[in-house]
């Protein structure tokens, strides 16, 4: 049975996926047909039902847990991990932004947009750009401040670009929880039997990769935008944990957190907790 699979470019998620794609891994009787695009792409591709398989922002995720079913393995949840607003201007702190400011965001549907929206409701100024244009886009001044992801948190300081406020930080002081960034998802349409073999072969496939952490480094860098090897695993310690193995009792609760103070902000609408939470 051949399923579509879609995941983004970056680190984590290419380690995470090395060994069920390249069969490292007995995946029986499962071939997955590999659709590798940014993660708002990915998180569109949700809202169309293109993919069976496929990671998307938790925020994207609200939108379209009728059709899809939350998977235990391959999440990218965690402390110290979360997206960053910067600018290149040196005066803009968390105190004085005001909302005529331009804001580059790394899409609508991201979960970096839903934690802007919840620490600063009033920017509402913002730009929509592939996460990789935020960084060059400010350089040029063409917009004021940037919310970053992935592996720009390593590189942006090193461009002369400042930070303002880390949200992941402002998250986990907020909330006591883990940041839940994104998670692998399923078409429901699938029967359970399925559902759970994937979720099994995830589960399987980052434990290949924990064990064998040098195993897929060609196919990593590959896909890792000239990014060095020393990013390149920083990134993947910083985004690949225990939640990656299993969501468990606390990653299931930052994400009913996330969601119940998304519902109360009116930020999304009211979600069955009884369905999103579960895996069919």
């Amino acid at each position: 049975m051949k399923l579509s699979l879609g995941f983004s470019p970056c680190p984590n998620d290419t380690f995470i996926f090395d060994a069920l794609i390249h069969h490292k891994i007995d995946t029986e009787g499962l071939d997955f047909e590999v659709s590798f695009d940014d993660v708002e792409t990915l998180n569109q591709k949700a809202f169309r039902s293109e993919l069976d398989v496929t990671k998307l922002s938790f925020h994207a995720f609200a939108y379209v847990y009728d059709k899809y079913a939350l998977l235990d393995a391959g999440s990218a949840l965690g402390f110290g991990v979360g997206p960053m607003l910067i600018s290149k201007r040196k005066d803009l702190t968390p105190e004085n932004l005001n909302a005529d400011l331009k804001i580059g965001i790394p899409g609508k549907y991201t979960t970096a947009n839903f934690l802007l929206g919840i620490a600063f409701p009033h920017l509402a100024n913002k730009q929509e750009m592939v996460f990789s244009d935020i960084e060059p886009s400010l350089l040029i001044d063409k917009i004021d401040a940037g919310l970053i992801i992935h592996e720009n948190r390593f590189t942006y300081a090193e461009k002369g670009l400042t930070k303002i406020i880390d949200l992941g930080n402002y998250w986990e002081e907020l909330t006591g929880c883990a940041i839940p960034l994104g998670g692998i998802v399923i078409n429901r349409k699938l029967d359970k039997e399925v559902q759970e073999k994937v979720n099994r072969l995830i589960r399987k496939s980052v434990e290949y990769a924990f064990a064998n952490p040098k195993s897929g480094v060609s196919f990593i860098k590959a896909h890792a935008q000239e990014m060095s090897e020393e990013v390149m695993y920083k990134h993947i310690d910083l985004y690949v944990n225990q939640y990656s193995v299993n969501l468990g009792t606390e990653g299931r609760k930052a994400i009913d957190v996330m969601f119940k103070m998304a519902q109360e902000k009116g930020i999304i609408k009211p979600l069955d907790r009884s369905l999103y939470l579960t895996l069919n």
